[in-house]
């Protein structure tokens, strides 16, 4: 790989769907930086899954509600690489099912910090470098539940919408300058985490979970990451400011 060799931050990316978008990034010739927070078994995994396909990969732990973290993400990529090409803001936490004026405080905050202020956190370290090199790609990671604004996922609910709303605005602002923002919001996607809601559910809710779906099926955490890798090439050129569903089509 060369000083050309573009350059990708997947926050979030050693499992599940951010694992997936590592990967295709990788294969698309793209070195990566990964963060994750606790799980460091699954950050080996796919480092050297990366690493054994000649891709270059560097994974860092990082809490990204921490600014020093957001700090230490963006200046090892710079060290290491001297330019960012592409952000992908994937790393995000779920919430249990609780009315508004039932939710704790701190569980609200907690939401609100991980799914979209740490989000604001590193794309203001990461855009004025994208400026100076005249462009770069954001895309953040969204979801389905925008669509629906479901009873009892209100923090959850409300931490997507605000990305949602700073990724239009930060696509309007920052168009003169090259960079191209856009967001993904996934419906049911093939993971442990959805996987671990069906076995709570039981064979025949699961049946009408995915029955609501369109394509009466979940979707793989590939096919976001394919998404995510058409946003960012050239294909996409004209592309900025658009959530995009990726669901398996619209329900009702």
């Amino acid at each position: 790989m060369t000083q050309d060799t573009p350059t990708c931050i997947v926050t979030g990316g050693t499992r599940g769907i951010g694992k997936a978008i590592a990967l295709k990034m990788s294969a698309d010739g793209y070195k990566t930086l990964l963060t994750y927070k606790s799980d460091e078994s699954s950050a080996i995994d796919t480092t050297q899954e990366i690493r054994r396909s000649g891709g270059e990969c560097v994974c860092i732990k990082a809490d990204l509600t921490r600014i020093e973290s957001v700090d230490t993400v963006v200046e090892t990529a710079l060290s290491t690489w001297g330019k960012i090409d592409v952000l992908v803001n994937n790393a995000a936490i779920s919430s249990n099912k609780s009315l508004i004026a039932d939710t704790d405080p701190g569980d609200w905050k907690e939401m609100l910090n991980v799914n979209l202020n740490s989000v604001f956190d590193i794309t203001r370290k990461v855009v004025p470098m994208m400026r100076q090199r005249g462009g770069g790609n954001i895309v953040n990671l969204s979801s389905n539940i925008t669509k629906r604004l479901a009873p009892t996922f209100g923090a959850y609910a409300v931490s997507k919408a605000g990305l949602e709303a700073l990724t239009i605005i930060l696509a309007k602002e920052e168009a003169p300058n090259g960079i191209r923002v856009n967001a993904i919001a996934p419906g049911p996607i093939n993971t442990k985490m959805l996987q671990g809601l069906l076995d709570e559910m039981g064979p025949k809710k699961t049946k009408v979970f995915l029955d609501m779906v369109p394509m009466k099926r979940a979707g793989e955490p590939e096919e976001i990451a394919n998404m995510v890798a058409m946003l960012v090439s050239d294909v996409s050129s004209y592309v900025t400011g658009q959530i995009i569903y990726v669901n398996g089509g619209p329900s009702g």
